[in-house]
């Protein structure tokens, strides 16, 4: 069984004392012990921000890319090393906001990846600006007068694209919100967790707020309901439900065919291709006159 200790990182914390991506931290920590991951079989990507500060903090690998550009980089990870349980871990900015059309073509694709957002609604590495996800209304250092739009609603649109995994959990719950990250690990193709995280620096809800307003799913829920889980995922003003809202049978992943090819091998490790296989390929894309 992998010990716990077995992710703890050497490198310096920087997020603000109490911060709840601790709990998120814990919770992943916690899901990858119960799913028996050993740090070399486990890549997490991220881009930037401060939820994208979370891959130095777990011993594994690690790349930490460009804002809003996780998604392509995981996918181009996962289908050149299957054989790693490959995690996007990143905020509410960078996947929705930069990264939103990754998202949006990684619902088409169902790549074998697990994204875990930080969701605390605001931009809090650059100090307080309105994220994709700010209510309207709500001030900022930026929107003097109120946020003027609507905000996304990203798990819905989500399920409505039939992501195959859809979840919201709470920084607030490790416990609970291990179980989700489990269950997005193991699950075959795309998850999007959804993680209601306060910024206690620059957010405008506080965590004993958040506490007063996060309800568990319905135990009756059907997730292979679309209608339902879309209803569960749209927010509203009162309680927001936190667990798996939607899942659909596993799907062909993205580049399986790829993957049925060369199998569980690091692409660094197939054969190379023989000549005569690429001058035929080639071939198809010359330009014949008629």
């Amino acid at each position: 069984m992998t010990a716990f200790d077995a992710y703890k990182s050497l490198v310096e914390n920087q997020w603000c004392p109490g911060c709840p991506n601790f709990g998120i931290l814990t919770a992943l920590k916690k899901a990858l012990v119960t799913l028996d991951k050993l740090p070399h079989e486990v890549c997490l990507v991220s881009g930037i921000g401060q939820a994208a500060k979370t891959p130095h903090y777990l011993s594994c690998h690690v790349f930490n890319g460009l804002h809003g550009r996780a998604i392509p980089a995981a996918i181009g990870i996962h289908v050149a090393n299957p054989a790693l349980t490959t995690l996007v871990t990143s905020g509410d900015g960078c996947v929705y906001g930069e990264g939103g059309n990754h998202l949006l073509h990684a619902f088409r694709r169902n790549p074998d990846l697990t994204v875990l957002v930080h969701d605390n609604r605001i931009y809090a590495l650059t100090k307080g600006q309105g994220s994709p996800t700010t209510r309207r209304g709500v001030k900022t250092r930026l929107q003097f007068d109120g946020v003027q739009i609507d905000p996304s609603q990203m798990l819905a649109t989500a399920i409505v694209h039939d992501c195959s995994f859809v979840a919201r959990g709470f920084a607030g719950d490790i416990e609970g919100l291990a179980s989700i990250l489990v269950r997005a690990i193991g699950h075959r193709g795309l998850s999007l967790v959804d993680i209601l995280q306060p910024c206690i620096t620059w957010g405008h809800w506080s965590m004993d707020q958040w506490k007063d307003h996060v309800i568990t799913v319905p135990s009756d829920h059907d997730p292979t309901d679309r209608a339902a889980a879309v209803s569960l995922a749209l927010e509203t003003d009162g309680a927001v439900p936190v667990g798996v809202l939607y899942e659909t049978a596993p799907r062909e992943p993205f580049a399986s065919s790829y993957r049925a090819r060369v199998g569980s091998r690091p692409m660094a490790e197939t054969p190379p291709i023989e000549r005569t296989a690429v001058e035929k390929r080639l071939s198809r894309f010359e330009i014949r006159e008629t």
